[in-house]
């Protein structure tokens, strides 16, 4: 996952949230059930059409017809966010306005190059403040999750404003609707795109009050999603027996659907896989006793709900102390779904300074610059494939049993390498984050890139062990590094911490191509955040062979496009819920917490019975669409993994037969194209626009040859 970082900025008690630290164990602070609203603030009194006129005709008498159009469009733009204490307009526009091409190059050059030392310091000083938040260095003290709530970068947008650096770019740089990109897009040159983005920037006036809201409810969300973990030696099945090894701390949701994954070898895999099931429905329904979570010294059945003192002989001897060892069922309330609130408030208090997107649902696909109806008929496409039955059917003629619910995250070709082989060979290469950042440039090379970019690439990618799970933070500036995240256990990287640290490189090498060789640095980054999750996951396909496990032949090809097809199917339901969650959030703006979970488990209920039940069973399944940790802490953000899944499955299929070498330059080529249209970027990697056309194509033929 790459770790978006906002321009955005908290106060430590802003959104009525606080982060705790107990007994060197991370603990969020709920925010109060009912979620109040961030101030609100209206939105700003229009111009009077009169000062808008004066201003155009003093551009028009001292600069000739000829600039005309440039001049109606600039002070529109303007006039549109300009407020009554922004002083003289007129005066304003007769001095800034740039008539000749050379100072129109020369003001594009100026903001250019200075929006980017802006925005990577403002970088640079967020993960300075965030370190120990995002990093393991040791147990947590109280006053890292209030550092790690400080973006001094709150104010920037609203100080371009207040200085009108932001009006000179809207006075003399067009400003596009998504409607304008998706019609001109063929038109438009590199530099016409990077006077797109410039201006995009500044396409909303949000007061910084309700900035740092938003950006206070997106890192204490952070922080109780970093410290959910579950100690699975002490989670006992439905008959009370231990089955998974001691020392075994899994975060929700990704150590523990990468658990439930890995367990297809194992002998007792089927009653570890719904015992994580039953794990997860206990997460979505808040109805896991408080208690258990990241505590090594209290027994829990998921499926009784009995909380027990774990017996002296079980406990862990480096375990850390928990916060309590009282053997109490009292359930977690509902902080999960007060933090959904938390950002929902947050959200709305923006929306009216957003005229161009005045949702937070709006402004999610305004920023993938993908309509949400066309992203959502791309995933019920998926979804509703008749591919699905055929391919589960090819899961139960593998497992030899009927598939149940847990089976949503089958791998195909996957199952048959026992995870603690894995394991073994990843703890003893990287015993820490160091020893991976040693071998970045080995890892490289048979990527394919050539020994000279290698070096070049694994000298710019700072690797830190993560507190988390693991992300990707982007570098801003030419001269800044980006940073890999991955979580190193005590014993060494595990193979899930490998897995997510190829992806993580995978990031780190595209924001390394696309910043630093690039023609506009207003460019920098990919259309969206599906494409840098799917270049990641070209890179994360490859984890294996760069162990010295490479898959071979037609039958691995065919295991591999199955394998795509059904985690896009997977990712595609979650996703779908979460829009939907949304929407109702929308339509019901004063629920509460309690209201939103019964809410979310009736909506992905409805989901699950719709797509998966007719395939999987389970009728009345609320947990697996709900559990993914991304609705909590980064809200409408999955969508953008189904899109990865079906770009990177495109840019696998243009890749299709070529040798490393040239995955590494069609690699290279793809992420240096930087932020266009999705379309765009699309068509000139691969010749074809985004579309899941391409993964259902070969999936159906992939079913064909059984």
């Amino acid at each position: 996952m790459q770790l978006v970082s906002t321009l955005l900025c908290p106060t430590a008690l802003a959104a009525g949230l606080l982060v705790c630290a107990t007994l060197g164990t991370l603990t969020a602070c709920a925010p109060s059930v009912t979620s109040p609203r961030a101030p609100e603030r209206a939105a700003a009194t229009p111009l009077p059409a009169a000062t808008i006129a004066a201003a155009k005709a003093a551009l028009l008498s001292r600069h000739g017809p000829e600039h005309q159009a440039r001049i109606e469009r600039g002070v529109d733009q303007v006039a549109a966010l300009w407020r009554s204490d922004d002083g003289d307009l007129t005066a304003f526009v007769t001095e800034h306005f740039a008539a000749e091409p050379a100072q129109v190059d020369l003001l594009f050059s100026r903001l250019q190059a200075q929006l980017e030392q802006l925005d990577g310091l403002m970088q640079e000083i967020t993960r300075a403040m965030r370190w120990h938040s995002d990093v393991e260095t040791g147990p947590m003290h109280a006053i890292d999750g209030l550092l790690g709530a400080v973006d001094p970068s709150a104010h920037v947008t609203s100080d371009l404003f207040t200085s009108k650096v932001a009006f000179a770019a809207l006075l003399n740089f067009p400003l596009t609707s998504l409607a304008d990109r998706l019609r001109d897009a063929k038109t438009y040159s590199r530099r016409q795109w990077a006077e797109v983005r410039l201006t995009r920037r500044f396409d909303t006036r949000i007061p910084g009050d309700i900035a740092a809201a938003a950006s206070a409810a997106e890192a204490n969300a952070d922080a109780y999603i970093a410290g959910y973990n579950l100690w699975m030696h002490h989670v006992l099945g439905e008959d009370g027996k231990r089955r998974f090894p001691s020392g075994k701390r899994l975060i929700s949701h990704w150590n523990l659907r990468d658990e439930l994954k890995a367990n297809y070898a194992d002998p007792e895999g089927l009653a570890k896989q719904r015992t994580i099931v039953k794990v997860m429905e206990r997460v979505v329904t808040q109805t896991i006793p408080v208690a258990v979570i990241n505590n090594p010294r209290l027994d829990w059945n998921p499926f009784t709900n009995q909380v027990t003192v774990t017996p002296a002989a079980e406990l862990e001897a480096d375990a850390p102390k928990a916060a309590t060892s009282s053997p109490s069922d009292a359930r977690e309330a509902d902080v999960r779904f007060g933090h959904v609130l938390a950002h929902f408030a947050a959200a709305r208090a923006a929306d009216d300074f957003a005229p161009t997107a005045p949702s937070h649902l709006a402004r999610a696909f305004d920023g993938a610059e993908m309509p949400e109806d066309r992203v959502r008929a791309l995933m019920v496409s998926v979804l509703s494939s008749p591919h699905v039955a055929s391919a589960a059917k090819e899961i139960a003629q593998r497992l030899g049993r009927p598939l149940g619910p847990q089976d949503l995250w089958y791998e195909f070709g996957g199952a048959g390498v026992p995870e603690a082989e894995l394991d073994a060979i990843t703890r003893h290469r990287y015993p820490t984050a160091a020893a991976f950042a040693a071998d970045l440039p080995r890892i490289l090379r048979e990527l394919g890139f050539a020994p000279e970019l290698a070096s070049t690439l694994a000298s710019h990618i700072a690797v830190d062990p993560s507190r988390g799970a693991g992300h990707a933070m982007e570098a801003r500036r030419r001269g800044d590094l980006p940073h890999l995240r991955t979580r190193v256990e005590a014993g060494g990287m595990d193979y899930k911490g490998y897995n997510i640290a190829v992806h993580e490189l995978g990031h780190n090498v595209e924001q390394y191509l696309s910043l630093y060789e690039i023609d506009h640095t207003l460019l920098a980054g990919v259309p969206n955040t599906a494409f840098t999750e799917a270049l990641a996951f070209l890179f994360q396909a490859r984890d294996l062979a760069l162990l010295g496990r490479p898959a071979a032949g037609a039958e691995a090809e065919r295991l591999r496009v199955l394998d795509h097809f059904w985690n896009t199917w997977e990712i595609a339901g979650s996703a779908l819920v979460e829009i939907d969650v949304w929407h109702w959030l929308y339509d019901h703006p004063g629920a509460t917490a309690a209201e939103l979970r019964e809410a979310t488990v009736a909506i992905a209920r409805a989901t699950w019975d719709k797509y998966y039940a007719p395939v999987l069973g389970g009728r009345g399944e609320t947990s697996l669409l709900g559990i993914y940790s991304h609705t909590i802490a980064s809200p409408l953000y999955l969508f953008n993994y189904v899109l990865g899944h079906a770009i990177a499955f495109q840019l696998e299929e243009h890749l299709a037969g070529k040798d490393a070498t040239t995955f590494a330059a069609e690699f290279s080529r793809a992420a240096r194209l930087g932020a266009v249209l999705p379309d765009s970027w699309m068509v000139h990697a691969t010749g074809a626009p985004v579309s899941a056309d391409s993964l259902l194509a070969a999936t159906g033929r992939a079913l064909g040859k059984k």
